[in-house]
């Protein structure tokens, strides 16, 4: 089936019901999602541009996706929108180990990316709990951060530039554009590579990025665990860290709601008594590193942790960073999970935990938190029996709560996760009507015609 569109030879469009339904929305929780008019999947540039071109001649949305593990809605489908499937865009184009930059398709697993500059003796630092299967396209449509944030920052620090195919003018939809550059420095002109970062699609469709990478760690990380009596007090030691100005790589927070659903799930062998976990990874090499990891421990015993100790086992601080990693789906297999993904300022994160245990008193709900703790960003995960509606108002009601609170403690709706479908009323109820005109003008600008995934972000 062709639908009358000029696409390339050989490129045929997905309209099997089944199929579509799952290409048609993200991981998300309760977010709506419509029915698509059919799929492709480009295989390249040229292919992608026809597709845009064939498309707004006909006024049908395009919605793109990667490997759909977002969890707010930004991958969705609209009612009669052409999705547009970019997995089988998954080539590395080049990695430049002299000027340490890697060049790839937006369908690229972030962990094969990782694996591939290895070789090289280069790390991509990037690294969210779905790098397993979460796309670079993905990544940067969404301006992922992950575990090395805290010290090593997010996407969009690692975005050089990209190609993406654009709109404009009716005519000039299927243009292909260059952004940024492949210099380490540059300033010619706006960023429009750092404002395709973290649009989520909206704005055009990314068909390459050239990534910035690190030279690979010289010896593996130390890990520090804390245990606490209470979430909040471990929140205090997150405080205390950022106090004493340490910076680890990266500092987790795993409530026990979180270990004993991972534990039940994968059997690791690990110990979920505590009210919570502070995980603490360290990279500085020799004996400074010795020394941090020593200041670690100290501070959390300090801020009143039951036990703290550096883990002299790498099997079992593989296995602690795992079950973080491996919280969300653990927790999903016992029912339907709503996802917040706020981040406060980190002298805020206590006051920030001790309202979410409010609010889930207050709303009669099962809240478990995950956190990257260290930078302020906290996935509160609400959980609501399958089946059980009440429950579910219940937790759509704790879900708006928690954005409510974030922004009085001068946080933000989302860290990482991209404001989607889900955080649409929190991103106006954090920003100015001023602010939020300026991104309707931008959009509107970039995509006249309203083609380019619609109705998420700006709505």
């Amino acid at each position: 089936m062709r639908l009358d569109l000029d696409l390339p030879a050989g490129l045929d469009l997905i309209v099997d019901p089944d199929v579509l339904a799952g290409l048609s929305h993200d991981d998300a929780e309760w977010a709506p999602y419509g029915t698509a008019l059919a799929a492709v999947r480009p295989t390249n540039t040229a292919e992608v541009r026809r597709i845009v071109a064939a498309c707004a001649t006909r006024q049908i949305p395009i919605v793109p996706r990667g490997a759909g593990t977002g969890l707010s809605g930004g991958a969705n489908a609209v009612d009669g929108a052409m999705i547009l499937d970019l997995s089988r865009m998954n080539r590395i184009v080049e990695i430049d180990a002299e000027n340490m930059t890697a060049t790839v398709q937006p369908g690229v697993v972030n962990d094969d990316l990782k694996a591939a500059v290895a070789a090289h003796g280069l790390w991509y630092p990037p690294d969210p709990a779905s790098a397993p299967w979460s796309t670079i396209g993905g990544n940067v449509s969404t301006n992922a951060g992950g575990l090395c944030c805290l010290k090593y920052g997010v996407t969009r620090d690692y975005v050089l530039g990209m190609e993406a195919v654009v709109g404009g003018p009716a005519g000039e939809y299927g243009t292909a554009v260059r952004l940024g550059r492949r210099t380490t420095k540059g300033v010619s002109g706006y960023d429009l590579a750092g404002l395709f970062t973290g649009s989520e699609g909206t704005f055009g469709v990314i068909t390459e990025v050239t990534l910035r990478l690190r030279p690979a760690r010289r010896e593996a990380p130390r890990t520090v665990v804390g245990a606490f009596g209470s979430v909040v007090a471990a929140g205090e030691a997150v405080a205390a860290i950022t106090r004493a100005g340490l910076l680890p790589a990266a500092l987790e927070l795993l409530d026990r709601t979180c270990l004993r659903a991972v534990e039940d799930w994968k059997h690791l062998g690990l110990e979920a008594d505590a009210a919570a976990l502070l995980l603490a990874q360290l990279d500085t090499p020799g004996l400074a590193g010795d020394e941090e990891a020593t200041a670690v421990a100290d501070v959390f015993r300090t801020a009143g942790a039951l036990w703290s100790e550096q883990s002299t086992d790498e099997v079992e601080a593989e296995a602690l960073f795992a079950a973080r990693r491996l919280a969300y789906p653990a927790l999903e297999r016992l029912g339907p999970v709503l996802t917040e993904d706020v981040c406060v300022p980190r002298s805020r994160v206590p006051e920030m935990l001790s309202s979410i245990e409010r609010i889930a008193d207050r709303n009669g709900t099962t809240i478990a938190t995950i956190a990257h703790a260290g930078d302020g960003n906290l996935h509160p995960l609400i959980l609501a029996p399958a089946g059980d509606d009440s429950a579910r108002q219940a937790a759509q009601a704790a879900f708006d709560q928690i954005l409510t609170a974030a922004i009085a403690l001068g946080g933000t709706v989302t860290g990482e996760h991209g404001v989607g479908l889900l955080k649409r009323a929190g991103m106006r109820q954090e920003l100015s009507a001023g602010v939020l005109a300026m991104q309707v003008a931008v959009k509107q600008t970039l995509d006249p015609l309203n083609l380019f995934n619609p109705g998420k972000v700006v709505g």
